[in-house]
């Protein structure tokens, strides 16, 4: 299995449709979206491509495959313009995950501006994986047993790392890679379990 991660798109049609069509040789079986889909939010500028309807038109086709959860740039127009569930806080999901791994099959979702790593220490165990968007600057480490991923922003960059997007492989023993990529694709750094 192959989740495609993908976090604070702002409505950047063309990004998002990169992103999308970088990965499709992937074959994803799960879009997970860290939030921020369709509204810029007043303190960034406007991305490349700003074009909400037809981001939202296109993330719509993708609905059978989304999970995500809900940004503090999203409200309740924009689910009123998606066709699947978006205005969740957070999204727990759980794999089997071999013994002796140093992860335990737990993927915690949120956008990342309602807990701070303090907050999670104290909610989850070691061994989970926690995915997070917010802050457009890309993240892939461990701390205190906790992993945390964020894959930066497809579309308002704020980092070296320029416009980003992650790749989680699971295989039956478990979550095997985490990578975190361009959005046209190649491999910036990687941590394998």
């Amino acid at each position: 299995m192959k989740i495609l991660v993908i976090s604070d798109i702002h409505g950047s049609y063309p990004d998002f449709k990169t992103s999308i069509e970088s990965f499709s040789g992937a074959h994803p079986d799960i879009f997970l979206l860290c939030g921020d889909f369709l509204n810029h939010g007043p303190r960034n500028n406007l991305p490349e491509g700003y074009d909400t309807k037809k981001t939202a038109a296109l993330l719509n086709e993708y609905k059978s495959k989304i999970i995500c959860v809900r940004g503090n740039c999203d409200s309740e127009v924009d689910q009123m313009m998606l066709e699947f569930p978006c205005l969740n806080a957070y999204t727990n999901l759980f794999f089997p995950q071999k013994d002796g791994s140093k992860l335990h099959g737990r993927i915690f979702v949120h956008h990342g501006h309602l807990y701070s790593r303090d907050d999670l220490k104290k909610l989850l165990l070691p061994g989970t994986l926690v995915i997070s968007g917010h802050t457009h600057v890309t993240v892939l480490e461990e701390e205190d047993g906790i992993f945390y991923f964020n894959p930066g922003s497809i579309s308002i960059p704020k980092c070296e790392d320029g416009k980003t997007c992650g790749l989680i492989e699971i295989d039956s023993d478990g979550i095997r890679k985490i990578s975190l990529n361009k959005i046209t694709g190649e491999e910036i750094r990687s941590i394998e379990f």
